[in-house]
């Protein structure tokens, strides 16, 4: 037995050492196969992205990375952790169950602040001061006899055309009243004569001392909204004035501009010299066009140059130079025409300037056309006239049917809240989404659900039949503050709130009342995004720089640096609901910045919330800023008849495809 012990021994060491080399091998396998998963999971996740996407401009999504990345973070706030609300609530001794919980009680207007938010925030404040007045006093029922007092006015259609001679025109105090306003393609003509230059002392044109005199013809041209504000002077929608003779500079010159409550805005000057190559246009029209000066001398072109193209045999660029529009005791044929994007004015056929729409005012709020001055009208026609006003013939625009009445909210979260921007008077517009793509079956089942988000309006009339179209339809919930374009930023905060807390929607939207949308599309999109990533996606613009001047200036005290953050088109984007109840969160702590343009507010904002947690940017050009293109995901700029057309299109042929009526 003794001498068998060690080969025992010799043995069990053996095993022992083979077993332990078992382990080993068993646990180098598994790290192994733990470490190459990895590449698998990538796999997985590239294979899923479609090739339609990688195609977009911007082929992946653009994450912005922050210092926290490797650091370990909580999952997105799901719709189920959120508390849920329903908006039902008392407010200014009112209960209304469509009015946003947004407001700005409470909130204390920073005095030492000295950037450019200040001014937003006090008119902020000031703008719900007025709404709760406004709001107060509609509950109260004395403004229905006013609505069912008006509404007999309201029945008779608008002409389409409107002609007046030159003495019917004078007859009437030289206005033309445009009973619905106007509308795209809309257009004034105006046969006329300026007169013959006179003496004038008006130390508002020139500085004259006792004595002297300045010669001047001059006459002044207005599209004015008279059923704008009850008890003031209407706004001047478009001031158009050419001065002969008179102007400061001794120049013959056209100058534009608006003006409302007394308060002109930045004008537009042409003094014939051609806009600059790198200035806006207005329907890719320039907004000056170049006409003969007696101070020109075509510097455009030196000698040198001139001298060197004979040489070398180049023809001479032939350039056409035309005279002021304008002539003393000259009839001349005027044409002012609405486009898309601003007022255009043609004399005699030739285009002399574009105006670019001023933010705050419609087409349809431009119901009267004033013409002062020196001039002697030999007559003028309105053509191309709506025939009813959305403002003041709702009854001819929305269809009171029980079909078009939006589904009730859901007891659980939604996918998906959409809040669109309207204003009080866009009847038409929210009818024609209510029947076009409002049908869509996940919003009919309420998977998705979509809201219109208007403020109140100045006209005392169009809060009553709002409110009677936010109770029949039950989709419109009221931000009860006074309209106003600077203040539309306030809309998109409460579409934040709306989203989260009442709707409980793990995705929010944000588009347009002319924004028409693929719901299914928006969804599939958000969805290729994993659930534990917060996402941002639209189309986004990447260092863009403000504007110092035109329709869209931001000065140096609004926004101090040279670009903007990374913000995605206002017509329509997506963010997860966890950016959504950052925003809200901040809002309700008085620490959110606001920006008159709610879509770069929205960019800075969600740089800011992507400094503590990163963002997944996805752009995407089928989110259409301007008009439409096939295979949209949204397009933009859809008239009411569009939006049906388009709507039609996507059932009958089951393909986006864009209807280009107007």
């Amino acid at each position: 037995m003794k001498t068998k012990r060690p080969k025992l021994d010799l043995f069990n060491s053996l095993s022992r050492q083979r077993s332990f080399q078992v382990l080993v091998f068993i646990g180098v396998l598994y790290i192994l196969l733990v470490t190459l998963e990895l590449p698998f999971v990538f796999k997985t996740s590239l294979t899923s992205v479609t090739q339609d996407a990688f195609n977009d401009v911007v082929s992946k999504p653009f994450i912005l990375q922050s210092e926290e990345e490797l650091q370990e973070k909580e999952a997105p706030i799901r719709p189920f952790n959120l508390p849920r609300k329903v908006l039902n609530q008392s407010l200014y001794g009112y209960e209304y169950k469509s009015l946003s919980r947004l407001n700005f009680d409470g909130i204390v207007v920073n005095t030492s602040s000295k950037d450019g938010f200040l001014g937003i925030q006090k008119s902020a404040i000031e703008a719900f001061d007025v709404g709760k007045k406004f709001w107060v006093e509609l509950n109260s029922g004395k403004l229905e006899i006013l609505g069912n007092k008006t509404a007999l006015n309201r029945t008779e259609s608008c002409p389409h055309s409107i002609t007046l001679s030159g003495d019917e025109f004078t007859e009437k105090g030289r206005i033309m009243v445009i009973p619905c306003g106007m509308t795209l393609g809309s257009h004034v003509t105006l046969v006329g004569k300026p007169k013959q230059a006179h003496p004038e002392q008006d130390p508002k044109i020139s500085l004259l001392k006792e004595g002297q005199y300045v010669m001047v013809s001059q006459f002044m041209m207005e599209l004015q909204g008279l059923k704008t504000v009850d008890g003031e002077d209407p706004p001047r929608i478009l001031h158009f004035n050419p001065r002969l003779k008179g102007d400061w500079s001794g120049k013959p010159v056209i100058e534009q501009n608006t003006c409302y409550r007394m308060q002109w805005g930045s004008g537009l000057r042409c003094e014939g010299w051609k806009s600059r190559a790198d200035e806006e246009t207005v329907d890719d029209q320039v907004k000056c066009e170049k006409w003969i000066r007696d101070d020109d001398n075509h510097s455009e072109e030196s000698k040198t140059t001139w001298w060197l193209n004979r040489l070398i045999g180049r023809t001479k660029k032939v350039t056409v130079d035309w005279p002021y529009p304008f002539a003393e005791e000259r009839l001349f044929v005027l044409t002012l025409s609405a486009g898309l994007e601003g007022y255009h004015v043609n004399v005699d056929g030739r285009h002399v300037t574009s105006f670019p729409y001023r933010t705050g005012f419609a087409l349809e709020d431009a119901t009267g056309l004033s013409l002062n001055g020196d001039i002697d009208v030999h007559a003028i026609v309105a053509a191309s006239l709506p025939t009813s006003h959305p403002s003041f013939a709702p009854q001819k625009l929305l269809d009171m049917s029980n079909r078009w009445k939006a589904p009730s909210l859901p007891n659980g979260p939604v996918e998906m809240f959409i809040g669109i921007l309207s204003a009080g008077n866009h009847f038409a517009e929210r009818m024609a989404v209510r029947k076009s793509w409002m049908q869509h079956k996940l919003i009919k089942s309420s998977n998705v659900v979509a809201r219109f988000f208007v403020a109140l309006n100045g006209r005392k009339e169009v809060n009553v039949e709002l409110k009677k179209e936010s109770e029949f339809f039950g989709d419109i919930v009221i931000v009860p503050y006074m309209d106003n374009y600077d203040l539309v930023v306030l809309k998109t905060v409460a579409i934040c709130e709306y989203g989260v807390r009442t709707a409980a929607a793990k995705y929010i939207m944000k588009c347009d009342d002319d924004t028409f949308v693929r719901v299914d599309a928006v969804i599939k999109e958000a969805n290729k995004v994993a659930n534990d990533r917060s996402l941002y996606i639209g189309n986004i613009n990447y260092y863009h720089k403000p504007l110092r001047y035109g329709k869209w200036a931001v000065t140096y005290e609004e926004w101090p640096e040279e670009d903007y953050p990374p913000y995605a088109n206002g017509p329509g984007y997506i963010l997860s609901s966890d950016i959504a109840n950052f925003i809200v969160s901040k809002f309700e702590k008085n620490k959110l910045r606001l920006f008159k343009m709610e879509d770069v507010s929205m960019g800075m904002w969600v740089e800011q919330f992507n400094s503590s947690r990163p963002v997944e940017y996805i752009h995407s050009l089928k989110y259409c800023q301007f008009g439409c293109i096939d295979d949209y995901i949204t397009a933009h700029y859809q008239s009411p008849r569009q939006m049906m057309c388009m709507w039609n299109k996507l059932q009958h042929d089951g393909r986006p495809l864009c209807c280009n009526m107007r």
